[in-house]
């Protein structure tokens, strides 16, 4: 009970952790990369309490292995609602440093859609259109485990990015796992981004397509992620998708 009063407590300063960002610099990486380390945007107490709730069925609404569906191997399992304070928290907050982003990449893609200002509003398009089901997540990994190269799109309205954050110590509790990044620009082989990510530490990455300026004007490159196989020990990651699935 005292780690989940800590948590509950904490929860009420990650929105303050996520404006102290340097999202400046931020925002330029995600231009640059189509990637971003967010640091410290959760704590080991966090993190931990987070973890462990791996275990309790009741807050998830439904499990995958990802062997069976030719994912990789390792599991992952989607968060019901009410989603954890934390998660509930950092959904809102980590959207609306990022609106701006997703609405200016769009413009420069030539998409003609554009998001709302806040989560809440983006989240009632989502409803609308019946994706209900809630898309957060808690991913588990073991020795020999890895999560091939992915997009993560779940029906018609997709918000651009997303945000997973490390919730296991590195060379602690594991060793390998990173988490990677692809890029495939037009007529040019395949370009990798390994990012690393210390507890509690986050990466904010383009979930399928960026723009990028090429010498006759701008043009549209697609993104996968994945991760490493991990070597030795256990690794959890959160998952933070901004758009529901039907």
């Amino acid at each position: 009970m005292k780690a989940t009063a800590r948590t509950l407590r904490s929860a009420s300063d990650i929105a303050a952790r996520v404006d102290a960002i340097d999202w400046a610099q931020a925002t330029a990486e995600l231009d640059a990369q189509g990637c971003a380390v967010l640091k410290g945007l959760l704590t080991p107490d966090e993190c931990g309490t987070l973890a462990a709730m791996y275990s309790d069925d009741s807050r998830f609404r439904s499990r995958v292995v990802m062997s069976r569906h030719g994912f990789g191997r390792g599991e992952y399992k989607y968060f019901s609602y009410p989603l954890p304070d934390p998660v509930a928290e950092l959904r809102p907050a980590l959207y609306a440093r990022l609106v701006e982003l997703a609405n200016r990449w769009n413009g420069a893609m030539g998409i003609d859609i554009r998001y709302p200002a806040t989560h809440a509003e983006f989240l009632r398009r989502c409803h609308d259109a019946g994706q209900m089901r809630p898309t957060p997540l808690l991913l588990k990994y073991e020795a020999g485990d890895y999560n091939c190269l992915h997009q993560d799109l779940y029906g018609e309205h997709v918000f651009p990015l997303q945000v997973a954050i490390l919730l296991s110590q590195p060379g602690s509790d594991f060793c390998g796992g990173e988490f990677v990044l692809t890029e495939q620009r037009p007529r040019m082989q395949s370009r990798a981004e390994v990012v690393p990510l210390g507890q509690g530490d986050a990466v904010a990455f383009a979930v399928h397509h960026r723009p990028v300026q090429g010498t006759r004007g701008t043009y549209r490159v697609n993104l996968r992620h994945g991760v490493s196989r991990i070597r030795s020990g256990r690794r959890h990651t959160a998952g933070v998708i901004f758009h529901d699935a039907k």
